[in-house]
């Protein structure tokens, strides 16, 4: 590019980041620069940045920024009409509102620009929502991207509801220097931020001081105190995770670029809501977790080794990004690597140049959101059809194959790698356990693993959460565990020593209380005050407290989320403080009436309390904003039942069964439904029918003994 072209393409660079950047008053941090001013001496860096995701991920609307149609276009989902127009160089929205009836809004803001973007309206003053409309960039047309659901008004998930609220749920994320301002008794918000979209100091950290030594050029660069790129994986994994992660965040003012995650957030694992058994990824689970998981994060693979940060492409094209290490002459920082020729037919024993040759077909598969996004999985898995099949998991080979079974691909593998090693990925206690199994080898098997440091952190925590109290951990296993060097395993342990006496499991604990992480401090004032604790030692207290209320200053930096006034009343629950647990759960169904499980404690709560009425009027009330809920109806049975009301009972239970018949506990409330009115043949049918869908189930003893007396 000609001298005088490049100084103009900088300077029209220069003027989209100027006008990105727009302090906030009252503006959460200090030291701020604005990504303008990187530009200055970072050239190249920003030329690549303002053509990223990065720079995409915010911006006001105009011209330039909004892709979709506006040109008085419509679409029509179900029974609703959606159109786009424009007026005076603005542009509007009209759709249902969240009273149900049509509404124009102002498009405040657009939202990434490939696959698909999407646009923010303020439906009341300083509320954010994401529109569920969105446009297809390559396809050129609006789509839903939630055909199929059926979320109406009033519904958590319809697109004025409390998921889809972006200062709750994704702002953080796509701005800089973000503080959500939520107002938790007047439900509203006054946020604030130092850039519109994701800049430079949202991974670099707060720039001012940087700029005035490089003016300097005298003293120490305080980003030295931040190194990013290869051989820095712990930096790139604090910087990059915290918004490439499924996690929940401690504060509503976002962290500081490099902060500990640990310390800030609470990663969630690798639950079956977000993973298969198998690890894969089910739900969108923004690549950390996926990570974790791998043998590349074992051996000190960072984010900068294959993905060039500024542009966000890839450092190399295809096969290549790979290659780059795993070839015939190694790759010196990786040192345990096979030296040896991946990129050719005996190794993937495909036609060369085709789809099915490429690393990423079957090491990286791909799974889409948003019905057109593709995120590949970040586990680096070896593809292991059979185990892939036993977890109900997606099968790259049969993905491909679909004429072929999982056995058929497994042998394929089988006869090219016979000595194929899949130790690291195998995770067939997992499946066992995750499908109802609960044997004495299962639980066995389960603890082994958790026990075992070579395998990964976040696989071992995710075991432990799942065993809870009822593995097989002694004191001393315990106590290895609690001082495990990953917090992810150290805060899952706390909760899984439930079957330990409590003197001896308050004293694995306390020292806990000072744990570098938060996310450790906190689970742990949370199990010593389950476990009915109501002061410790002096030395000890003020710790404890502190824990404690960590804790609910996290769950209230995200009192715009239901969720986390399900885990304020859980705590209240555990301390046995009634009333406050049934104010957060009466919390959580204002901000979601369809989350079944709070008014399923609110029921628990008033039958506890001596008030079956107004139990049943919780139920009813969950019933009437989730009418197929089968964890409900469920519940409707077994209240029943405990009135000795067994017709009434089974009708419920058979509602339950017709809401969810894959549901194996629901088959065994039925079968305990028939036992308690003496029809053995009923229950036993009903019992065998839980068994086909849990193969490793156990029935409660009282049902066994029924079914085995004689005729």
């Amino acid at each position: 590019m000609p001298k005088h072209g490049w100084r103009l393409f900088l300077a029209a660079v220069l003027c989209v980041l100027s006008a990105t950047f727009a302090v906030a008053e009252d503006a959460p941090h200090a030291g701020f620069a604005g990504s303008a001013s990187c530009a200055e001496c970072h050239a190249a860096e920003a030329t690549a940045w303002a053509g990223s995701d990065h720079a995409w991920a915010l911006k006001a609307p105009d011209a330039s920024s909004v892709l979709g149609d506006f040109n008085d276009a419509s679409i029509t989902n179900k029974t609703v009409t959606t159109r786009f127009t424009t007026k005076d160089g603005k542009y509007f929205v009209e759709t249902e509102g969240a009273d149900g009836k049509p509404a124009t809004f102002e498009v405040r803001y657009t939202v990434g620009h490939r696959p698909l973007q999407q646009y923010l309206v303020e439906t009341e003053k300083g509320r954010l929502q994401v529109l569920d409309l969105a446009w297809d960039v390559a396809q050129k047309k609006w789509f839903h991207l939630y055909p199929d659901q059926d979320a109406p008004p009033g519904d958590g998930l319809h697109w004025t509801g409390s998921y889809k609220n972006w200062q709750a749920r994704c702002a953080t994320c796509h701005q800089t220097g973000f503080d959500k301002g939520f107002d938790f008794p007047t439900r509203t918000y006054k946020s604030h931020w130092t850039e519109l979209t994701v800049g430079c100091e949202a991974c670099h950290g707060p720039g001012e001081a940087h700029n005035a030594w490089a003016k300097a050029q005298s003293g120490e660069d305080p980003y030295k105190a931040l190194p990013l790129g290869p051989g820095h994986q712990a930096q790139e994994l604090d910087v990059c995770g915290p918004c490439h992660s499924r996690r929940e965040a401690f504060s509503q003012l976002q962290p500081k670029a490099g902060a500990p995650f640990h310390e800030n957030y609470a990663l969630a694992l690798l639950t079956p809501d977000l993973y298969f058994p198998d690890g894969q990824q089910r739900d969108e689970v923004f690549i950390l977790g996926s990570f974790l998981q791998s043998k590349m994060k074992a051996k000190g693979v960072t984010c900068s080794n294959c993905h060039e940060p500024h542009g966000g492409g890839l450092v190399a094209e295809g096969n290549a990004v790979c290659t780059q290490c795993h070839n015939p002459a190694g790759n010196d920082k990786f040192p345990s690597l096979r030296k040896a020729e991946f990129d050719s037919r005996e190794h993937h024993h495909h036609q060369p140049g085709s789809d099915a040759a490429k690393c990423v077909s079957c090491h990286m598969p791909e799974r889409s959101y948003m019905l057109i996004d593709p995120r590949r999985d970040h586990f680096f898995r070896r593809p292991d059809p059979l185990q892939s099949k036993a977890a109900g998991a997606p099968d790259v080979c049969t993905g491909c194959h679909a004429d072929k079974t999982a056995e058929w691909a497994a042998g394929q593998i089988a006869s090219w790698k016979p000595a194929g090693d899949k130790n690291w990925q195998d995770r067939s206690a997992f499946i066992a356990f995750n499908s109802g199994d609960r044997t004495e080898k299962t639980l066995a098997d389960l603890t082994r693993y958790v026990l075992d440091t070579e395998h990964p952190a976040v696989v071992r925590a995710t075991a432990l959460s799942a065993l809870g109290g009822g593995g097989t951990l002694s004191a001393s296993d315990a106590g290895q565990l609690l001082k495990d060097a990953d917090p992810l395993v150290r805060a899952a342990a706390t909760g899984a020593l439930r079957q330990i006496a409590i003197q001896d499991r308050i004293a694995l604990l306390m020292p806990l209380l000072t744990d570098p992480s938060r996310s450790v401090r906190q689970r742990t004032a949370v199990e010593i005050a389950g476990a009915g604790v109501a002061m410790l030692p002096a030395a000890d207290d003020a710790a404890y407290r502190q824990g404690l209320q960590d804790f609910m200053d996290a769950h209230m930096a995200n009192a715009d989320m239901p969720e986390s006034h399900v885990a304020i009343g859980g705590l209240a629950l555990s301390r046995r403080q009634w009333d406050e647990a049934q104010k957060a759960f009466t919390t959580a169904t204002e901000l979601d009436p369809q989350m079944a499980s709070a008014w399923l404690v609110l029921a628990q709560l008033a039958e506890a309390r001596g008030n079956p009425q107004g139990a049943e009027a919780a139920l009813a009330s969950g019933l009437a904003a989730s009418p197929h809920n089968a964890d409900i109806l469920l519940a409707r049975g077994d209240m029943a039942a405990r009135q000795q009301k067994f017709d009434n009972a089974l009708d419920w239970y058979r509602r339950a069964q017709a809401a969810d018949p894959k549901r194996p506990d629901v088959w065994v409330a039925s079968a305990i439904g028939y036992a308690l009115k003496g029809d053995r043949v009923a229950a036993a049918a009903a019992a065998g029918r839980a068994r086909e869908l849990a193969p490793g189930m156990a029935l409660p003893p009282e049902l066994e003994q029924f079914l085995a007396q004689p005729q």
